[in-house]
């Protein structure tokens, strides 16, 4: 078993004090890692640029992840294992201009470089600091990931649940082996990226979802980021040729005045106004109970703002068939609707197998499917097809 570690942020402590809430997990999980590449040595201590942070590990010592640590002078870097495996609609990561209709093997780890108190997957993201936290682990290969997404019948495979750049090199694992078999790669991160790591993922990922969860500095350092890293990381992968989509959870007097809806949505149109920008409903959980839950109003008030700041592509999220056309993809041109949606169904699909509309011909930004590749549903039984599903790995 490795050598017990402390927590980076924390080095005012005892040299050997974990600094884990959950030192039992944090045993269980060291025993799972690997060498990892997002690093560098410098002196006697080791440089993590795994994610914005890029934490300065000192000997016996962890980042402020907490699940990438220096062992012997060493990186250990989470590798083997998930904690949420699960094929769920490609729509609900959110990507509405990715293969629409399709499943996504969708796979995530334990750990989080941000503490964020509205956390939706807090189960798995703050298992090292919440002792409430409880998510079990499953230890298995990439191969057998690859074989899972293949019996599920996804298109994509997908890291999710926690903060995929801290498990970075398990992901590229994983995708070494789903790329080269057909599947599309994806890449479902809060932003706080390094170009290190981009540069490192780039080779496999096809799709990129960044959550800008405001455009308030102040309230982005009490979440445990900056505001500027992550838009450093909307510009730097759409520099890369990523496809890139943005999610706003529109947190009511968190991040919805309409001051800052305008800011987030006037800097996303100086990167492209091709960008899709997603703003969904809060809901209270984890530890934020307070604020009152997002109404359709304040979704609806949201989207016309990013239109009016000039993005082509904006929709309202988790409130199925409430928000209108805030769901469907309609042509910026003609306003022809070309995806019909509701909730994660695709009712319709009007779109040319060149990703053009058919009415004008306007191309529409996106990585798409041919048109009979499209799993069109509606109704109980299609709402029912698509439900998130566990997956089996036998």
């Amino acid at each position: 078993m490795p050598a017990t570690v402390t927590n980076n942020a924390a080095l005012s402590g005892t040299p050997g004090k974990s600094r884990v809430a959950n030192e039992e997990l944090a045993q269980v999980l060291d025993r799972h890692t690997a060498p990892g590449s997002l690093c560098r040595q410098e002196g006697e201590k080791i440089r993590c640029v795994a994610c914005g942070h890029r934490c300065l590990i000192g000997e016996g010592r962890r980042g402020i992840c907490k699940v990438r640590f220096n062992e012997g002078g060493q990186l250990k870097v989470p590798f083997g294992y998930v904690a949420g495996l699960a094929s769920d609609p490609i729509e609900k990561k959110p990507f509405f201009h990715v293969h629409p209709g399709s499943d996504a093997l969708t796979f995530g780890m334990l750990g989080c470089d941000y503490h964020c108190p509205y956390c939706q997957n807090w189960l798995t993201s703050q298992a090292l600091r919440d002792k409430a936290s409880i998510a079990p682990t499953k230890v298995l290969s990439a191969d057998e990931l690859v074989s899972a997404a293949r019996r599920s019948g996804a298109r994509l495979v997908v890291s999710s649940y926690n903060e995929p750049l801290i498990t970075a090199e398990w992901a590229v694992s994983v995708f070494q082996k789903a790329k080269p078999a057909g599947f599309l790669c994806a890449f479902v991160s809060n932003g706080n990226a390094t170009p290190e790591a981009l540069d490192f993922l780039r080779p496999w990922l096809a799709a990129y979802k960044v959550d800008l969860k405001g455009f308030d500095d102040k309230k982005y350092r009490s979440l445990g980021g900056t505001l500027e890293h992550v838009t450093d990381t909307i510009r730097m992968v759409h520099e890369r040729g990523l496809w890139l989509e943005v999610v706003t959870l529109l947190v009511p007097g968190f991040n919805d005045s309409e001051t800052e809806l305008r800011a987030i949505a006037k800097f996303l149109a100086s990167v492209s106004r091709d960008i899709p920008w997603h703003v969904t409903a809060f809901h209270q959980d984890y530890q934020m109970t307070d604020p009152r839950n997002t109404t359709v109003s304040d979704l609806i008030r949201a989207a016309e703002i990013g239109v009016e700041e000039g993005l082509q592509y904006v929709y309202a999220g988790n409130l199925p068939g409430r928000v209108g056309e805030w769901e469907n993809t309609r042509c910026p041109k003609c306003r022809e609707t070309l995806i019909e949606r509701y909730g994660f169904m695709v009712r319709s699909y009007q779109l040319t197998a060149g990703g053009q509309c058919p009415k004008c011909a306007h191309p529409i930004p996106g990585v798409w499917p041919r048109p009979d590749e499209v799993n069109l549903t509606d109704g109980p039984a299609g709402r029912w097809a698509r439900m998130s599903r566990w997956v089996s790995l036998s």
